[in-house]
């Protein structure tokens, strides 16, 4: 039987690690100050930005809201020092430039309720288009009691389609205490992946089938390391190590490296898109165990045979087109590729 929370606790610290997003905070920090669920606490941890932003949160008349400054280190150092900080039963994240729903709190704290043996919720999401820096208006969510996924190995379940994102989980605090440094410092390309994973590793994740969280796209990430989308990010070597030790669950490894591997095509396949053939067999042989599916000899095939050009409008078939600011896309779920890719996010 799950240990029974101590009712002085706040239920929830939802963490918004900030640099300079001054524009598009205040929508975010709103969301959260929005929930029909008021039990939590709001840390802004304010990673050295210089365009204000820290204030604007700071500004805020909620004595919920909880803003620390720290000198320029990078999203995971910030994200870190929000677990380290964290006085919640659960910490959930959220980007400066993301936004919850109304319900989004109420759903998860329920959802907890329902599945108490798990140490981890989640909920699908919309993507959000458009530079501007209007919050988007509250979009609709299935009527009725969402259905509650129970996912037990998350590696298989994320090659399947949509899943959750940063913005849209929440993990006990205490299995984050336990993992830290729960993000890798100095990475922001992944590194929020890979804490999903080892959590998954730990117990399952109960993921409510209910659009509960907004992602913005289309906006340059301030957080972003640069990398080309054709590098592979330490964390894919990283979870090839861990899977292969010894005593890990042999059902779990394979579904694991399986995933490694198919986003090392995803990335050979941007290696060919942007001319960078040497990369692009380099990413194979690094995927080389996934030799015996089909998706392995076209990605090569297209490495040798296939123009730059020709590539490209094969792999990327343009940008999508912007929707209206403050309009989600509506179709739902999003579509998908078979293995979505991994963005880097702040």
């Amino acid at each position: 039987m799950a240990p029974q929370a101590d009712p002085s606790i706040l239920p929830f610290s939802v963490v918004v690690p900030l640099y300079n997003k001054a524009p598009f905070v205040l929508g975010s920090l709103g969301s959260v100050l929005a929930q029909t669920f008021g039990r939590f606490e709001l840390l802004v941890v304010d990673d050295g930005s210089t365009d204000g932003g820290a204030d604007l949160a700071e500004g805020l008349a909620d004595p919920r809201v909880r803003v620390v400054r720290q000198p320029n280190a990078g999203v995971s150092a910030a994200r870190n020092k929000a677990i380290e900080l964290a006085r919640g039963e659960w910490v959930v994240f959220l980007d400066a430039d993301d936004w919850q729903h109304p319900q989004f709190l109420a759903t998860l704290r329920a959802t907890q309720r329902a599945y108490p043996q798990v140490d981890c919720v989640a909920s699908r999401f919309v993507e959000f288009t458009g530079a501007g820096t209007a919050p988007p208006a509250r979009w609709p969510v299935p009527p009725g009691p969402p259905r509650i996924e129970l996912i037990e190995d998350l590696a298989a379940r994320w090659m399947r389609g949509p899943t959750l994102f940063t913005g849209s989980i929440a993990v006990r605090r205490r299995v984050l205490q336990q993992l830290q440094p729960c993000f890798q410092p100095g990475e922001s390309f992944g590194e929020d992946l890979e804490l999903w994973f080892r959590i998954s590793e730990r117990t399952p994740i109960a993921l409510v089938h209910a659009p509960l969280a907004a992602y913005r796209v289309g906006v340059a990430d301030s957080l972003s390391d640069g990398r080309q989308p054709w590098c592979q990010p330490p964390w894919v070597d990283r979870l090839r190590r861990r899977v292969r030790a010894r005593g890990f669950d042999p059902r779990r490894r394979r579904s694991a490296l399986r995933l490694a591997d198919q986003l090392g095509l995803n990335m050979a396949r941007e290696a060919i898109a942007a001319g960078e053939r040497g990369a692009a067999f380099a990413l194979l042989m690094g995927a080389r165990h996934a030799m015996a599916g089909r998706r392995w000899w076209v990605t090569a095939a297209m490495a040798l045979c296939c123009p730059q050009g020709l590539a490209a409008r094969i792999l990327h078939r343009g940008p999508p087109v912007p929707a209206a600011e403050g309009v989600p896309d509506s179709r739902w779920p999003p579509p998908t590729p078979l293995i979505p890719p991994t963005a880097p996010r702040t």
